[in-house]
């Protein structure tokens, strides 16, 4: 399909132009027109650039783009080697942050559910960022040891958990990425345990003192499936390649 065709119909799928950002959603930086093939990933590191074009990709999805507002804008060091990558490959750089965090069904926050077994009940906090719910049968262990277990198990890596190892674990809310920032909005909402990708200093406190186990299952792990659902939904709806590359991050 061709380039712009597909700049549209994410734009309009993720409701790009209704989203407050932290930087640009969409088309970042502009490569041949036509696309047949599409690599996703988390972030637009060299790493990633390169499998992507190695792989022969047209276009490489992202949920972490090269762009951010208050960075310094020159191109130099690290964001140079890698515009200069991608203008040489040829590849469009497609890029959506909190659009991909927010889809109901494609976004980070619900594929994360889909992969810990939560039941979302609703959304709250800045923007509906926070979507808070009950765990199934699968996910609800009984206590926080054993749910912390099974998000372990469901992402391949330890959470660093903070909280009584035996406190029942039944209500939980959950906002992928760096959105320790919610952890006051969660505790609100009345839930047992908080899952995100970071943890501050203060939350460790926060936690002990509020009695909400707070679960930091990785940025990186927890933000890698929206991308890959919109990559599958652009395979079924346009017949276009993809293929997720993870480069893996310990944060």
């Amino acid at each position: 399909m061709l380039r712009d065709d597909l700049a549209r119909h994410l734009d309009q799928l993720l409701g790009a132009s209704g989203v407050e950002d932290y930087c640009p959603n969409g088309l970042q930086v502009e490569g041949r027109a036509e696309i047949a093939s599409v690599v996703s990933g988390v972030t637009a590191n060299v790493a990633l650039i390169d499998a992507a074009a190695a792989a022969g990709a047209d276009a490489l999805l992202v949920h972490h783009g090269c762009f951010w507002r208050g960075e310094d804008p020159r191109l130099v060091g690290a964001r140079k080697r890698r515009i200069e990558r991608l203008l040489a490959s040829g590849m469009s750089l497609f890029a959506y942050h909190l659009p991909l965090d927010l889809h109901p069904q494609l976004g980070n926050n619900a594929q994360l559910a889909l992969r810990l077994g939560f039941v979302q009940e609703g959304r709250g906090g800045e923007r509906d960022l926070v979507s808070f719910g009950t765990t199934d049968r699968a996910a609800a262990g009984g206590d926080l040891a054993a749910f912390a277990a099974h998000v372990g198990a469901r992402l391949g890596r330890e959470p660093l958990v903070i909280g009584d190892p035996a406190r029942p674990v039944r209500r939980v809310a959950w906002c992928t990425g760096a959105a320790q920032g919610y952890f006051e909005t969660a505790i609100g909402l009345g839930v047992d345990a908080y899952v995100t990708g970071e943890i501050a200093e203060q939350h460790v406190h926060l936690a002990r003192e509020s009695g909400v186990a707070f679960v930091a299952a990785g940025h990186h792990a927890t933000e890698r499936f929206g991308v890959q659902a919109v990559g599958a939904h652009l395979a079924q709806a346009f017949g276009l390649l993809h293929r997720f590359v993870d480069v893996p991050s310990p944060v």
